[in-house]
């Protein structure tokens, strides 16, 4: 039975004491093991057809791969004639991903295991500072979260962080926050060197749409844009099935164009930015004035210091009817459907998702939003744009970066194979 990862991921120098055809096994049981982890269960039918393996040889490396306890059967398929055949499913707990979300005053830890269930999560109030040394205090907390799971740190593929800014994970550095380029190593070799494990860094808005196209609402379809709507805003773009990231990898950039000519000083160093009138942000600092000049609103007996202020504060007034809450709200969604309404003309998507603390608010963010979509975008485009809310819940960027730990592992495995098969 495989004990450890060093059993199905295998270094460049042990592959080369196996003969050509233990090879040619190892990389068809990574890719059925990928496939598992992305597509769920599956019948040999299913993985024959996939990977245009004869029946018998799919067979065997099933086989295999159940006697050394990575997949297992669950359940029956769908029978198309005859007996319903086996499906067949990652065994759980086989590896674990550390998967991290930093937002601008909270940073989220959880432990995820190959079915992408969450062993063990941690949730701890952390502002953005330059002043904060982040490799230091993720390594704790995240040795912290581990000591508490018992779970053996040899099982754990990686660790996938997803953080706000101007990341380029093809670099490792994020532009906006902690690291810089004027660093002499990027964030990712930082926490590579602190973690002694794999770690890839990403956008929380890419994360969110990494989620969506591999397990959400987004998977399978070819032209996708997918909104988080958070303290900022982010864009995840899907174009010709495939996700987009930008030559530099900042494709996405959607809270910084401007909107309002002088209008208020983005963090961004820009002015009139979408996000400093339709996000999270806009929307607490709105409750904020609103409240200072004498407005009537349950948020003054929801909380005892407005500074506590959040989107979700606000969003469980306007759900009690709150009408403050309920037209700062719509201001937001005015001003959001706008910008969506460009996105719309410049993508003609097929589907547009929407994600994060305010897409919480639902009718009270969506209709604005339509209405919104129909004033400034042309009718033939929106009527070709379906708009929906996401159903993968609050956690969608600890997905997604669990994806692109399990993503880029197994591709690194991949590339093996053109080098010494």
């Amino acid at each position: 039975m495989i004990k450890e990862l060093q059993d199905f991921l295998i270094t460049p120098d042990a592959l080369q004491q196996l003969s050509n055809v233990e090879k040619k096994k190892h990389f068809q049981k990574i890719r059925i093991i990928r496939h598992l982890y992305l597509n769920g269960p599956n019948t040999n039918a299913e993985i024959c057809n996939t990977f245009n393996f004869s029946l018998p040889t799919s067979m065997s490396l099933i086989n295999q791969l159940t006697k050394e306890g990575v997949i297992i059967k669950k359940g029956r398929g769908e029978s198309v004639g005859g007996r319903k055949p086996d499906l067949f499913t990652l065994k759980p707990g086989r590896f674990y991903v550390l998967s991290i979300h930093i937002d601008r005053f909270n940073i989220t830890l959880a432990i995820v295991d190959n079915t992408n269930s969450t062993i063990i999560e941690d949730n701890i109030p952390s502002r953005i500072s330059s002043e904060e040394d982040i490799v230091e205090s993720l390594f704790t907390y995240a040795s912290n979260l581990l000591e508490k799971s018992e779970i053996d740190a040899e099982k754990l593929l990686g660790i996938g962080i997803s953080m706000p800014g101007l990341v380029s994970s093809k670099e490792g550095k994020n532009f906006t926050y902690f690291l810089t380029g004027s660093e002499s190593e990027s964030l990712q070799a930082a926490l590579n060197n602190k973690f002694k494990k794999p770690v890839y860094i990403l956008n929380d808005a890419k994360s969110a749409c990494l989620a969506e196209f591999r397990f959400g609402q987004a998977k399978n379809k070819k032209d996708v844009l997918v909104i988080s709507m958070d303290w900022g805003i982010g864009l995840g773009i899907v174009m010709g099935g495939k996700m987009h990231t930008g030559s530099s990898g900042f494709a996405g950039e959607f809270g910084h164009i401007p909107m309002v000519e002088e209008g208020e000083l983005c963090h961004c160093g820009k002015r009139g930015c979408l996000e400093t009138v339709a996000s999270g942000l806009a929307l607490v600092n709105k409750a904020k004035k609103g409240l200072a000049m004498g407005e009537t609103s349950l948020l003054s007996s929801m909380t005892n210091d407005p500074s506590e202020l959040s989107p979700e504060i606000i969003i469980e007034a306007a759900n009690r009817g709150d009408q403050f809450a309920i037209n700062i709200l719509s201001e937001i969604g005015i001003n959001l459907g706008k910008g969506i309404a460009i996105l719309i003309q410049i993508f003609n998507p097929e589907l547009i998702i929407l994600e994060g603390k305010i897409a919480e608010a639902k009718k009270f963010i969506t209709t604005p939003i339509q209405q919104s979509i129909n004033t400034f975008c042309m009718i033939q485009l929106k009527e070709k744009t379906r708009i929906i809310m996401s159903k993968l819940g609050k956690n969608s960027h600890l997905l997604g970066s669990t994806a692109a730990v399990v993503n880029n592992v197994f591709k690194k495995q991949m590339e093996l194979e053109k080098e010494v098969v």
